[in-house]
């Protein structure tokens, strides 16, 4: 029998490690065009995904979303640690799964664990054609502070030129405890 290391639970929610097991739930979605459409790597095949679900398994930063319903698992956030007690969040779920609010639940869920447990700050970058993407972080609070004009890239075309890509750049700050209050900050 596996054990699971449940992070938060909402709830429809088990917000756990991975495991072993996921890996058939996780190459649903990381094999899927449309879902990995704005990462920086093209659909992953099946041995692929086996490389990416050994460093999911070790790893504290990848967190498992699992339907309680069901127990499938249907995506991942990212809290990566970052200086200064900053945490960079992002998320990718399978997309039978989009429009359920399932996003919202699990990143509201992490987001008042960070910062119960002391984060200062989270942010999150995303392309601004991923209109799904930033209208999530606008709906969980979070304040647009950047767009970088073509300031990256993941892929080239056929004639090997780079294809530029911009980024916002999105960051919510711990409110602290209730009627505390930092000066010059509303």
């Amino acid at each position: 029998m596996t054990t699971r290391k449940i992070i938060a639970e909402t709830e429809r929610l088990i917000l756990r490690r991975y495991q072993k097991g996921d890996l058939q739930d996780l190459y649903e979605y990381l094999s899927d065009a449309e879902v990995v459409a704005f990462e920086p790597y093209e659909p992953l095949n099946l041995k692929e995904v086996k490389e990416e679900l050994k460093w999911r398994v070790t790893t504290e930063e990848m967190i498992a979303i699992e339907l309680k319903s069901s127990h499938k698992m249907i995506g991942n956030i990212y809290m990566g640690n970052r200086e200064f007690d900053t945490l960079e969040m992002g998320y990718l779920l399978n997309r039978s799964y989009w429009g359920h609010g399932y996003a919202t639940e699990s990143c509201e869920a992490l987001i008042r664990q960070a910062f119960s447990d002391g984060c200062h700050r989270i942010y999150a970058e995303c392309d601004p054609c991923n209109k799904r993407s930033w209208k999530l972080l606008e709906a969980l609070g979070f304040q647009r502070e950047a767009h970088f004009r073509e300031n990256t890239y993941f892929q080239k075309d056929e004639s090997g030129n780079v294809i530029w890509k911009d980024t916002y750049v999105y960051a919510r700050l711990n409110p602290g405890p209730v009627g505390f209050t930092v000066p010059g900050r509303r």
